[in-house]
């Protein structure tokens, strides 16, 4: 746990938005995690927030079993900020009644009543769009409250205790939507809170490297390397806290992309002179995978074997590990574990949930607090170059989860194909750095087709382009048109099995961004 900075504690609610408001944090250069809504006061006192908010959520304040919060948090001296469904759980705390049945999804004009350090700097005069999304709100402030801000259709749109650091909105500041809502969020974070923006890269690497010479003490450590950002910069982090003492095995599954593995070889046995097995484990994966489509064993399935091969490597290799490191970031953990609140679990990373319960190996996972923009910080900070920095983020179950259905050598060729023109061409038109993530799948279905006067039967490939800023939410990239049919001609001509490509136009939510 990061101690060493001012924390922001977020209490999930079960919004589709509460890893927003924690990226918004982050970008203040304020630490701040998001933990469920039961946690006791004496562990809230115990984790020492400088601040606390409450994110919205589904449900309604008078909804049987609906998560609430210990009304002592109310009293302390620790700022609280309610967002939304937080707001109204105040409201109802402090003893004003929550009202029902006037729905507002959308814009709304915002008007600041009276200066305040929540609003500062906002025109009297003027009005601010905000974002509303909720099916109760609170038409009087509780007693000791005062309003600070309405809308056509809210008459208290904003609140705030009058004796306490006690505030509530009713719409989402986290969200782009709202156009000055990292503004509010900032005076919550500085105004209100006296938080130092000490979140930087910098700091994170001194504390780390700190950090992981005392838990790894005189032990051989060993570290799954993919070659892709996430374990690139582990890595390259507990090198420089641990040297030689930190053996990398880069595991060939057999589910990497064209050249993957070539390309790791070269850049950090040849350029970062850091000691690395490659095992040759192609086999058994594919064995192990035989036969399964649901993707959730599938991840289950790589999980399991990683930890096997890192077992058996480690001995033979006379590592004698006690550690294994393990690149698993922020979004990893949100989306594999559920908070304990209304959240759900999305889907399994075989780095988190697909882990065996018994290991040989205690982890270390020193990227755990990081979203993957922040980690591509940390690793310029490092030194890496830009080619691994900016990196499209690449699965841990690698091409197992973009074949959907069952896995084999002859489908997974099929795609490693398509996708290695499809990024050559993205590169090619200059794209790359503009797109979040970018890949091919191959999808579980056959269509009919006409190649050389004949009749096809044969695959189809879904291409998936899309940006965002930290994973968490995406938008499908808009590619020139040309760009796609030049992908889509040289996919078909080029790769045997091929006779037709589509392209996914979904964003995250409602889909997620992998398709298993």
């Amino acid at each position: 746990m990061t101690t060493s900075h001012d924390r922001i504690l977020i209490l999930d609610f079960g919004s589709q938005y509460t890893q927003l408001i924690a990226r918004r944090i982050r970008e203040e250069r304020v630490f701040c995690e998001i933990h469920p809504p039961d946690r006791s006061l004496e562990w809230i006192e115990e984790w020492r927030p400088s601040g606390i908010i409450l994110s919205g959520g589904p449900a309604s304040v008078y909804d049987e079993d609906v998560p609430s919060l210990d009304p002592r948090l109310l009293e302390g001296d620790v700022p609280v900020l309610g967002i939304c469904y937080g707001m109204q759980l105040i409201a109802k705390i402090e003893g004003s009644p929550v009202e029902s049945g006037q729905r507002q999804y959308g814009q709304a004009e915002l008007t600041v009543l009276e200066s305040n350090e929540l609003l500062r700097d906002f025109d009297l005069s003027e009005t601010t769009r905000v974002w509303c999304s909720h099916g109760d709100h609170v038409d009087e402030p509780p007693p000791g409250y005062r309003a600070l801000a309405s809308t056509a259709d809210l008459p208290v749109a904003a609140f705030r205790a009058e004796d306490r650091e006690i505030y509530g909105v009713q719409f989402h500041p986290e969200v782009a939507h709202t156009t000055r809502g990292e503004e509010i969020l900032a005076n919550f974070l500085f105004r209100i809170c006296g938080c130092r923006p000490t979140w930087t890269p910098g700091a994170f690497v001194e504390e780390s490297v700190d950090r992981i010479r005392q838990l790894a003490g005189e032990s051989q450590v060993i570290c799954g390397l993919s070659g892709g950002v996430d374990s690139s910069v582990a890595a390259t982090l507990v090198h420089r806290a641990i040297g030689d003492r930190l053996t990398c095995v880069f595991v060939d599954n057999g589910l990497l992309r064209k050249g993957e593995r070539e390309k790791v070889e070269r850049t950090f046995r040849r350029h970062m002179g850091i000691r690395l097995v490659v095992v040759d484990a192609r086999e058994e994966f594919l064995q192990a995978l035989e036969g399964v489509s649901d993707p959730e064993e599938k991840r289950r399935i790589v999980g399991n074997t990683f930890i096997r091969v890192f077992e058996r490597t480690a001995v033979e290799e006379g590592v004698g590990a006690k550690f294994l490191v393990q690149g698993t970031l922020y979004p990893d953990v949100i989306e594999s574990v559920s908070t304990g609140g209304p959240s759900v679990t999305i889907k399994t990373h075989h780095n988190v949930g697909g882990l065996p319960d018994e290991m040989p190996f205690e982890l270390i996972e020193p990227l755990r607090e990081l979203f993957k923009d922040e980690v591509r910080n940390v690793g310029r900070e490092l030194g890496l170059s830009e080619e691994f920095v900016g990196r499209h983020p690449f699965p841990g179950p690698g091409l197992a989860i973009r074949v959907l259905g069952e896995v084999s050598e002859t489908r997974l060729k099929v795609l490693r194909e398509a996708d290695s023109i499809y990024l050559e061409e993205i590169r090619e038109a200059g794209l790359y750095d503009e797109i979040w993530q970018a890949f091919a799948v191959l999808l579980p279905v056959y269509s009919v087709g006409v190649m050389g006067d004949g009749r096809t039967y044969e695959n189809v490939i879904a291409l998936r382009a899309v940006t965002s800023r930290d994973g968490m939410t995406a938008d499908w990239y808009q590619f020139p048109h040309s760009v796609l049919g030049r992908i889509s001609t040289r996919i078909i001509n080029e790769v045997r099995g091929v006779n037709r490509v589509t392209y996914d136009v979904s964003s995250k939510p409602p889909a997620t961004i992998e398709w298993e």
